[in-house]
Formats: structure tokens, sequence, C-alpha cells
């Protein structure tokens, strides 16, 4: 894929291509690991009634946490949702769960235990055992890793890669909320650090700001589907926007989707702040990330289950134009969805 004759900076070619570089170098082919690594998790057969789901997450700090307005106890219960998230985009549910901590000098013994703090929190919520991990130390700052094993019955996993034509496409939730709490701490900061006495001012917007200090998993989502007898033709978890969600699925399936604007689900304090900051709303939502909410597509007997759940929006259909996703904007007009990040 990549000439070694000349060294690459791995900025110009962005996360997803490192991933399916690395993975093409691989050539130790198991039998044994059914869904390898390039879906949302992998799946790995434990017997002839269970398969293991497992998937692992890594987050630093000053990359993907800023510990000027994150609490330690929020980041550790985003640890854990963060990574579990991938466990019920396969349609799993996640039982165990081992956490790896790596942190410098600066923090203390009572700093580590506010992140176990929010680390138990999340477990005892979601019924996850945290059966293991490591600590060790490091020159500088904090990193936090973390891998969720669950099970699953084989044939009831949920892929990116089995859409079909004319497949419903449907999303949990709402989007933008998450990237546009970050904008709004971001601006908050700011203006703290310039003025050390300066009140932060997120009154009004306690919902967004949550969404992303302590995002949570859609757990509730897999237990419908168990439910009503639901299984998505695909599915994966939006934790950088939709846009690349919908990319990840068309590229697997090899299919392409009509998204329409109107139909895209909003909160008003993520519209309000959006405007407010002369934001594009809807870039905010194809591109803003972290909303850990399910993307999948359903065939229409199994849409009619759901039609009338509040927390489920149809957005859009799989089309038979091969990797070609597109936007129907609300005068009618078509877009090409783009990643931008």
């Amino acid at each position: 894929m990549f000439e070694n004759s000349e060294k690459t900076n791995i900025e110009k070619i962005g996360k997803n291509k490192l991933i399916a570089h690395i993975l093409s170098l691989n050539e130790n082919k198991n039998p044994q690991v059914i869904v390898p690594p390039g879906d949302d998790a992998a799946i790995i057969k434990f017997s002839d009634n269970e398969n293991l789901v497992v998937s692992s997450n890594i987050i630093v700090e000053n990359v993907n946490f800023d510990l000027v307005y994150t609490p330690l106890k929020h980041l550790g219960y985003k640890t854990v949702t963060t990574t579990i998230s991938n466990i019920y985009a396969m349609n799993a549910k996640p039982e165990y769960i081992l956490i790896n901590i790596a942190f410098s000098s600066k923090y203390t013994l009572e700093a580590i235990e506010e992140i176990y703090s929010g680390i138990y929190f999340a477990c005892n919520k979601y019924n996850i055992i945290l059966a293991g991990g490591d600590i060790n130390t490091s020159v500088k700052g904090l990193t936090l890793s973390a891998t969720a094993i669950g099970k699953i019955c084989p044939n009831k996993e949920v892929l990116r890669q089995n859409c079909k034509v004319s497949d419903i496409l449907c999303v949990t939730g709402d989007l933008g909320a998450a990237y546009m709490g970050y904008h709004l701490l971001e601006r908050e900061k700011r203006v703290f650090l310039a003025t050390p006495d300066f009140k932060p001012d997120i009154e009004g917007y306690d919902y967004i700001v949550s969404r992303q200090l302590k995002p949570e998993a859609r757990n509730d989502i897999i237990e419908l589907f168990e439910k009503e007898n639901i299984l998505p033709t695909s599915m994966t978890d939006l934790s950088s926007g939709l846009a690349d969600g919908l990319k990840k699925i068309s590229s697997k399936s090899k299919i392409g989707f009509d998204v329409f604007e109107e139909k895209l689900p909003i909160d008003g304090q993520t519209l309000q702040l959006a405007n407010e900051m002369n934001l594009d709303a809807t870039m905010c939502i194809l591109n803003g990330g972290e909303d850990y909410e399910l993307l999948f597509t359903i065939g229409q007997i199994d849409y009619e289950k759901i039609k009338n759940n509040i927390d489920i929006t149809a957005i859009g259909y799989a089309t038979s134009n091969e990797h070609s996703c597109n936007l129907i904007t609300k005068d009618g007009s078509r877009k090409e969805i783009r990643v931008l990040n």
C-alpha cells in the first residue's frame, strides 16, 4: 500500500488508512478468528454455542482529553463506556473489561482513586466486571487503555458488511452534541487561561457538556433488538461522526447511501450553540464525532417494529451506487458526503 523508499507522514494518510495498512501486513490467518480486525470488534470462536467479542480503546492526555475541564471521575467513566460501545455495535453484550493506566509523577494516589471511582461506577451501571489490567508510570501525562470482552451466540453478530440495497438507514439518539460540547468547553478554557478569575459560563448547555465529558453506551438499543427479535443488516458506533460511520458500512457492504438532511436528529442545545458559533450544524453532525450512538440498517419488516420509537430515527436508505454516500439537502439538492477528520 505504501512504498518504504521514502518516509511516509502518518498524518497525511489518516487513522483509517493506517489501520488498513497494518492489517494488510498480517499474514497469520486463524480460522478461530471469525471476524478479524477491521470491524467495531473482533469475534473469536469460543465454543459451539458462544463466541467471544473483543475490542480495545486507548485515550491519551492532550490528544483525547484535556484535564483543564475533564473531571477525573468522568474520564474513568468515559474510558469504560467508549470501549463497550464497540461491543454493543456488534449486537453483543460486554461482560468483562481490562483497564491499563500509565501516569506521570504529578498524579497522586487520590487522583488515581478518582479515575477508578468513575471506572467502577460505569462497570456497576452496565453490569460489567473489571477483570484486570496493568498500572505503569510514564514520563509525561496520563494514558488509559481498555479491552472489553463480551459474548454472542453464533449468527447473532451484526457486522458492517451485510447491508443490502433498499435497507433503511437508522440512527439512535441525536448527533453533534458531543462535538458542540467540546467546542463550548474549549471556548471557556481559552477565556479562563487568559483571565484566571473568570468563571465558565455553560448555563443552558448542560446536556451537550455531559455528552462530551460523560457519554453513554447504547445497551438499551441492543436490549430492544433482542426483545423485538430484530437483527440489523449492518451496524457501527459513531465515534468519529456520521460521515465516517456511513463510509465504514458503505465500504464493507459495497453499497451507497442517500441521507436526508431534514431527518438528521439534533438537540436544541446543539443547534443553538452551532448558530451562536457560526458553525454549520449539519457539518457538526457529519464530522463532529464522539456521540457514540449506533448507526444501523434494517429491512422494511423490522423497521415496522421500531418506527414509532422516539429514540430511533430513519435518516435514509441504502442504494446500489457502490461507495457513494450522498446528502439530500433541505432544498432537494444532492451533495457528496465526505469524511473531513
